[in-house]
């Protein structure tokens, strides 16, 4: 299926490794000209000239999202380059979860500067742009325990829930400028952090993951591929996902149980 995406500009957060890198994989498969940034200079140098290598047309700003100037100036840039855009992913972020009673103060402040504030102001910025394009899509991405939580799962839970019901605002109030908003709620999925934990586990990451994924009871008994998360994305941000709004999307392998 040709998703229409060839020259399209498509901005990415947190897309220099793991579920962004993927992201940003198939979107300049797809032809798009993508706009990525990250904290890490270093990394997001060396993934943007792999992009580049593959014939994409990429542009790597370092930011910290849960900066506001540093957001601005992302979107900024991307605008610049370009003069338009078509799609925001708003991907960055890391997972929390800890008991109610040990969540400090200042975990649940940086949480939600990270992942709630800081797609706030890039949907700000990115809207005005994304109507003078005739419409477009953002894509919060988020998960499965915004709709599910469980037990020590904060201060995430809480601020995923809170990017799922800004999501389904939005898809409203920016339906008639032909705005698409929607939301992609992932579970176990190779990722950095799941990277990360077969290192400190000391296990091969294939071990860990089938360990995990038996324990956790995921229904298709595996841990998903980034790249299975990332057509999902993809398609989303696409013209043709064009009657597809409001919706949260499960990429899970059937994990939640709720619907």
């Amino acid at each position: 299926m040709d998703l229409e995406l060839a020259g399209k500009v498509v901005l990415v957060t947190g897309g220099s490794e793991g579920l962004g890198a993927a992201v940003c994989n198939r979107l300049v498969w797809e032809g798009a000209r993508v706009a990525l940034c990250a904290r890490n200079s270093r990394k997001l140098e060396a993934f943007a000239a792999t992009l580049r290598a593959q014939g994409g047309e990429v542009l790597a700003i370092p930011a910290d999202v849960s900066r506001a100037q540093e957001v601005e100036r992302f979107v900024q840039a991307a605008h610049e380059r370009w003069g338009r855009i078509d799609a925001l992913v708003n991907n960055a972020g890391s997972a929390s979860a800890k008991a109610f009673l040990s969540v400090t103060d200042q975990e649940w402040e940086e949480d939600f500067q990270l992942k709630v504030f800081a797609a706030i102001r890039a949907v700000r910025l990115a809207v005005p742009h994304l109507r003078s394009a005739g419409g477009g899509a953002i894509v919060n991405v988020l998960s499965i325990k915004a709709k599910e939580p469980g037990k020590n799962t904060l201060p995430s839970s809480v601020s995923r829930a809170a990017g799922m019901s800004m999501m389904k605002v939005l898809s409203k109030e920016l339906g008639p400028d032909n705005i698409r908003v929607n939301a992609v709620l992932v579970g176990m999925i190779e990722s950095a952090q799941w990277t990360k934990r077969a290192e400190t586990s000391g296990k091969p990451p294939e071990v860990l993951y089938a360990e995990r994924s038996k324990e956790a009871g995921v229904p298709l008994g595996r841990i998903g591929r980034a790249e299975e998360f990332a057509d999902v994305v993809a398609f989303l941000v696409s013209p043709r996902a064009s009657y597809v709004t409001g919706s949260a999307i499960n990429v899970d392998g059937g994990l939640c149980a709720a619907v």
